[in-house]
């Protein structure tokens, strides 16, 4: 049986792509576009018709070089995590590949294919955190268990020698062999976090935020302001209260503290729906950013902050961050962090099922 070649099989082929197929002529317009370019651009073929690729997506200066070097080269080539900003200021992240069209050994157009692979980033990154977290716990578990078993040994030998010792001045020592146990066993028992389960009830995620605020604000803030932007139609989580609390609170203490008394704190929340954590899917999450315009995190500890004993302040503990994570997972959550100069986002999701 011969087989029949319809004349419109490509465009229904490519229409029915979910990868961004553009097609741009010698000079970088746009010649055709496909649907799933139309909704990675937000924009409609015929919009986008004779309209440059910088028009498109702005700020797209290495991807535009590297079209012009295949346009000279003839050669196809492939950019991976390339971030492209749309207009309206809407940022994206894409796989592109740029292919060059020959016809009688000349080259026609340019065949760029686009795929968005911000969801794949994300899902890989909370992913990461979690093997993070769940790796450091067991490293500090591991770490606590071999700790706390001589430093009890230290303690009662300590107090076991304070009893014979006749004389009170050398009774002194003893006394600073047993608080300096005592503080390590503290600092041990910090890093594990909490040592028991959430006691779920019913908890209203702003009454949470007003009481972080109101410990904040008691603290001293100098001229920092904190702006609320509640969505009010957030329903309740089943939740610990006061451990929320303190997880909130460590983050925003730190924004506090990297601020110094001036800039602006913003909590904001919101719901987002049919989001995954991990690799789990909810059909509802509370998302919690808090958000200040301070000097950002440094970058040589940008991708360790979650760990224990990482810090960027010369008095800092290290620790706020890492408790703050292990109190959140505790609840089926995560914390993520985006920060550059003068925004750093600090993201609470918290399954709302």
């Amino acid at each position: 049986m011969t087989a029949v070649v319809r004349t419109d099989y490509p465009r229904r082929v490519t229409d029915n792509l979910t990868t961004g197929v553009v097609v741009l002529d010698r000079h970088l317009r746009t010649v055709y576009m496909n649907p799933a370019a139309e909704m990675l651009f937000a924009l409609s073929f015929r919009q986008a018709l004779g309209a440059h690729f910088r028009d498109l997506a702005i700020g797209a200066d290495n991807l535009e070089a590297g079209m012009r070097r295949c346009l000279d080269s003839g050669h196809p080539y492939t950019e991976r995590e390339l971030t492209l900003t749309l207009p309206g200021e809407h940022v994206i992240t894409v796989d592109s590949s740029v292919t060059p069209v020959v016809e009688h050994e000349q080259i026609l157009e340019l065949l760029v294919e686009l795929r968005q692979v911000d969801r794949q980033l994300r899902i890989s990154r909370e992913e990461n955190l979690i093997a993070q977290h769940t790796t450091t716990q067991v490293l500090v578990r591991n770490l606590a268990h071999e700790i706390k078993n001589p430093l009890g040994g230290l303690r009662g030998a300590a107090q076991l020698l304070e009893r014979e010792l006749p004389d009170e001045r050398l009774k002194e020592y003893t006394r600073i062999i047993i608080h300096e146990a005592d503080r390590l066993r503290g600092l041990v028992d910090r890093m594990l976090g909490p040592m028991h389960p959430p006691a779920r009830q019913a908890v209203n995620l702003h009454e949470v935020l007003e009481r972080v605020r109101t410990l904040v604000v008691a603290e001293g803030l100098g001229s920092t302001e904190i702006v609320r932007d509640y969505d009010p139609s957030i329903p309740p989580l089943q939740g610990d209260f006061d451990q929320l609390v303190q997880a909130v609170l460590n983050i925003v203490r730190n924004a506090s503290q990297a601020l110094a008394g001036t800039g602006t704190i913003t909590l904001r929340t919101r719901v987002t729906r049919q989001c995954t954590i991990g690799s789990r899917r909810y059909k509802l999450v509370a998302r919690l950013d808090i958000v200040d315009d301070g000097p950002g995190i440094p970058p040589a500890i940008k991708e360790r902050i979650f760990y224990p004993m990482i810090t960027g302040r010369p008095d800092g503990t290290g620790l706020g961050l890492s408790i703050a994570q292990g109190l959140v997972s505790q609840h089926g959550g995560l914390i993520e962090c985006n920060s550059v100069p003068g925004d750093t986002t600090f993201t609470l999701l918290l399954p709302l099922e």
